[in-house]
């Protein structure tokens, strides 16, 4: 569960090469590929650009690199050479890589084309709701100050939040100790130590925080297929606070400042 410094140095390297796969995505436009030519752009930059391995391949009998998650679909999205990415959908991509026996963990949900002001405002506030949990990371916390922050967050903004998916601990596993609820009481759960590291990731409906399951297994929508929105970090808490692993170059100035007064 906490992490000696050589393994976090470790985590560190693996999580700059996951963010560096999210800023190849940035500059590719979506409009027109299918889900499955997407995991398949992102399975040979993670293999062959940075010799590194796609973690969610073969794990739980998963056979993609990333989870696609269009508009109503909450998580777990399969990819499809049938399934078309559409000029106004939103789509969370959902990616793990392993570099040296450590894994990190990472998603963001893109607004593709001209999206709705509704859809940009979901996912403008499910980044936020991110790092409100985010923020509370620090040694002597507790889970439940992360789950706290995150529901109150979307709940202000007339959201809810699914309570059936959480972040997890992370290392040389994909899924380790702790869980990082999305909903929570202040001051309750485990208290966070120097050296955790695990994913926050929220998950943030337009309208009921109900969901259920597609017949292939895998796929997680909304009850009442309306949108929804995710975005999930790796994290360490260090002695002084938190460290985002897999922080991306173009939140450093979110997290130098503005996004800790949201």
């Amino acid at each position: 569960m906490v992490k000696t410094p050589d393994e976090l140095a470790l985590m560190r390297a693996s999580g700059r090469l996951l963010a560096s796969v999210f800023e190849m995505l940035d500059g590719k436009d979506l409009v027109g590929l299918s889900t499955l030519q997407v995991n398949d752009l992102v399975e040979r930059f993670i293999t062959d650009d940075l010799a590194a391995r796609p973690a969610s391949k073969g794990q739980y009998g998963f056979e993609y690199v990333l989870n696609c998650s269009i508009n109503h679909v909450v998580c777990h999205g399969v990819p499809d050479r049938e399934e078309i990415i559409r000029d106004g959908d939103i789509i969370n991509l959902d990616i793990t890589l392993e570099k040296n026996g450590f894994i990190a963990d990472s998603s963001k949900t893109y607004l593709v084309g001209s999206a709705s002001p509704a859809a940009r405002r979901l996912v403008r506030v499910a980044q936020e709701a991110m790092w409100q949990g985010i923020r509370q990371v620090r040694p002597g916390a507790y889970v439940g100050d992360i789950g706290f922050a995150i529901e109150r967050h979307a709940k202000k903004n007339g959201y809810s939040v699914v309570r059936e998916y959480c972040g997890h601990g992370i290392g040389r596993e994909m899924h380790e100790e702790p869980q990082i609820l999305n909903y929570g009481r202040p001051g309750t759960g485990m208290k966070l130590r120097e050296g955790m590291v695990f994913t926050v990731e929220p998950m943030v409906n337009q309208g009921t925080r109900r969901v259920s399951a597609s017949d292939d297994g895998w796929t997680i929508v909304t009850k009442d297929g309306k949108l929804s929105a995710q975005f999930e970090h790796t994290v360490a808490v260090n002695s002084t606070g938190v460290e985002v692993l897999t922080l991306r170059r173009d939140e450093m100035p979110l997290v130098k400042g503005r996004v800790w007064h949201l």
